[in-house]
């Protein structure tokens, strides 16, 4: 879909002067690589929505923005904050998946740069069928006069395996992944500086979430970590972490979920048996009682197919 048709265009270029940009501080945390930690947090009128890792690579000629933010007004923020940097155009927005904290603030971006909006093959049917649900929330979560006018941007280039965006002497190497978090899962790595943007395939501190299969994610375990990276950008938690030591936490909650859920079937239990008898995990993750139930819920939905 070119930029060009998009309905809404003028809308976005509004927001971009209706609304004041939240001040957003962007880390270096490589050589021309820079996040925006979100906070560990559900959407509120508070962070407006910031609770997702945003990520830009500045190359020789352009930027590409990585996940945009969960609203216009952090949208908006991030041009602000690509500017404070670099006068290079913003010439990609890459979606590392379908989730609206990751998404919804892609039009100020798109409006004030006419960038690209590149994601996995499989989101833009994803993201379509979830829109009017995800706008609905954002306004529930954030308030109606935030969130005025907002839209979903659907991406114009889709990857459906591996791709290269060049950003001028500055590669950048996109890879879609099979069915994991989502069904539409896409890493970024900045091949310079061995920098990756995983999105929610890691999550650190925040409380893995399934909506994708427990299955499919656990089975891309040794794939994912084998990724050449240096440091790893977290969809949410620190700003980056050590590659691939920080997927460990992950991965055996998810393996310790899914053997509950496995032995909780295997003795008869139903659903709603399984939601109250799978424990909630060791540690020190944030917003287990937000999630960690439905994950039963999904793992339960899934595993008792086998």
């Amino acid at each position: 879909m070119p930029a060009t048709d998009r309905t809404f265009a003028a809308a976005a270029a509004f927001w971009l002067f209706a609304w004041p940009a939240a001040a957003l501080d962007p880390k270096e945390v490589a050589p021309g690589v820079y996040v925006i930690a979100g906070a560990v947090a559900l959407a509120s009128p508070e962070n407006e929505g910031a609770i997702a890792n945003i990520g830009f690579v500045v190359g020789r000629k352009a930027v590409a923005a990585i996940d945009p933010g969960g609203s216009a007004t952090v949208g908006a923020s991030l041009v602000e904050a690509v500017r404070s940097i670099t006068d290079q155009p913003i010439r990609y927005v890459i979606y590392t998946h379908m989730h609206p904290d990751h998404v919804l603030g892609a039009a100020p971006v798109v409006a004030a740069s006419g960038a690209e909006v590149v994601g996995h093959a499989k989101l833009a049917s994803a993201l379509a069928a979830r829109a009017e649900h995800y706008l609905a929330g954002a306004r529930d979560a954030l308030g109606d006069e935030a969130t005025d006018g907002l839209e979903v941007v659907l991406p114009d280039r889709e990857v459906a395996a591996i791709a290269t965006l060049d950003l001028g002497d500055r590669p950048l190497s996109l890879r879609a992944w099979p069915t994991a978090h989502t069904d539409n899962d896409l890493t970024v790595l900045d091949e310079r500086t061995g920098t990756l943007f995983a999105g929610d395939l890691l999550f650190t501190e925040h409380l893995p979430v399934i909506d994708g299969s427990i299955t499919g994610w656990l089975a891309l375990e040794a794939e994912l970590t084998s990724l050449p990276a240096a440091r790893a950008v977290p969809g949410h938690g620190p700003a980056t972490v050590d590659w691939p030591a920080a997927a460990a936490a992950q991965f055996g909650y998810l393996a310790s979920l899914a053997d509950s859920v496995r032995a909780q079937i295997a003795k008869g239990a139903g659903l709603a048996e399984a939601v109250e008898a799978v424990p909630p995990p060791a540690g020190n993750w944030a917003l287990v009682e937000t999630f960690h139930r439905r994950n039963v819920t999904a793992a339960f939905t899934e595993l008792e197919w086998e």
